[in-house]
This record gives structure tokens, C-alpha cells and sequence, in this order.
């Protein structure tokens, strides 16, 4: 079922070279009837005209140097950049997240498995605390969605770390940790929690025959 759009403006979502997730972010907004356009990497744009963004998961650049880096210098992450410091929400998934830590929006960095292997598999995640501009509320404490990375291993200092517990940043842990990140977090907020970043995929649990739909809510919300 579909829902009535709240939102007049649409969602941002960003394409680099190698994005190959962002179909289903289309998808997954558009089926609750929420407007979507596209944005190029390489493109500048002005953040008034959208509700949010969203950076999508797949290799962008190939994730040459690593996972995230170049891609974190793009003209269109400035105005990213820009529209976190104005409060707009932004939401990185997967090598959304890794990108968002390379341009340190986000704490912390995305390292490789310490399996040194690449993962695919559905995790099960425990929620730690709400964000107001991914879900809120809506999310459901425990859920399971899937995983498909490489450079997943949430990692920090410990300085770093106490704050992110401190201040309620943890997003999301997972249950069974399958790539041996420190305090099994798969996904963190900033200290305003308008921009959110988490390893696991939710587009690709929002139909009944994905597999489950406890991904739906994070585009709902």
C-alpha cells in the first residue's frame, strides 16, 4: 500500500561512478510516493530544492585508494556537506557510510573484514537509539536485513568511541557481529542525528518476496 506523500520536495539520491544501489532507494521511496530525483556526482546543486539525500551503496571509483575516499572529494558532496551543516537529513548506506566518514560527517572509519573476505548474508541488528530523520520511532528494535561488503569494520579510537556511547550516536549494533567491528556497531549518527550512516542494506528488505520488510520504515520515516 502506498502512501500519501508529506513531503512537497523530493529526495536526493547521489550517483558516483560505481553507485549500483541506487534503483532500489528510487524504488523503495517511490512505493511509498515519495518524489526522487537523481543527482550526479560531479554535478554542484542548491540543497533548498530537496528533503534529503541519500548516498547509496556500491564501489564508488572502484573503491581504489579506499572504499569511499575519492568520492569524498566530489563537487556534489560539498553541497552535502553544506546541507548537513544546515540540518538537512542525509542518510549514507553501505559505501553511503564510508563515504560519509571520509568527508567526516560521520566518526570514524570503514576498514576490511577481519575475515580479509567479502560478506554477504542477512544480519540481525539490535537498535541502540532512534534517529529522528532515518525512521524515529517507526523502527522496530530488532530487525534483520542484509549485508554486502568488503571494508565493513566499523572502527575508532576509544576517545571515540565513549563519545559516540556517550552522546547516544550508536545507531545500530548487530547481534552477531559478522565483520568484527568494535562494539559490534553497524551504523552511528552525528551529535545532531540528522545524518545517519549504517552497513546494512534496508532497500533491499522492503518487499515481501526481498525476504522482509523491516527496510521500509527507514524511507517512510
Amino acid at each position: 500500500m502506498k502512501l500519501f506523500a508529506l513531503k512537497t520536495k523530493p529526495v536526493a539520491v547521489l550517483c558516483f561512478p560505481g553507485t549500483q544501489c541506487d534503483e532500489d532507494v528510487v524504488k523503495a521511496f517511490k512505493n511509498l510516493n515519495y518524489p526522487v530525483k537523481k543527482i550526479w556526482y560531479a554535478d554542484h546543486f542548491s540543497s533548498e530544492g530537496f528533503s534529503s539525500f541519500v548516498l547509496p551503496g556500491g564501489f564508488s571509483y572502484g573503491d581504489y585508494l579506499r572504499a569511499g575516499a575519492l568520492a569524498a572529494h566530489s563537487p556534489a558532496m560539498q553541497d552535502i556537506c553544506e546541507a548537513a551543516k544546515k540540518g538537512k537529513p542525509v542518510l549514507g548506506i553501505c559505501n553511503g557510510f564510508q563515504i560519509l566518514c571520509e568527508t567526516g560527517l560521520l566518526e570514524g572509519t570503514l576498514q576490511i573484514n577481519n575475515t580479509l573476505r567479502f560478506v554477504d548474508q542477512w544480519v540481525k541488528l539490535q537498535l541502540c537509539h532512534p534517529c529522528p530523520s532515518w525512521g524515529g520511532e517507526q523502527i522496530q528494535k530488532d530487525i534483520c536485513l542484509p549485508i554486502a561488503h568488503k571494508e565493513g569494520r566499523f572502527y575508532a579510537d576509544k576517545e571515540c568511541i565513549k563519545k559516540l556511547e556517550d552522546q547516544g550516536q550508536i545507531w545500530w549494533k548487530y547481534t552477531e557481529n559478522p565483520n568484527g567491528s568494535l562494539e559490534n556497531i553497524a551504523g552511528i549518527m552525528n551529535e545532531e542525528k540528522n545524518v545517519a550512516g549504517l552497513m546494512p542494506h534496508p532497500e533491499r528488505a522492503v518487499e515481501e518476496w526481498m525476504g522482509g520488510i523491516a527496510g521500509r520504515a527507514f524511507f517512510s520515516g
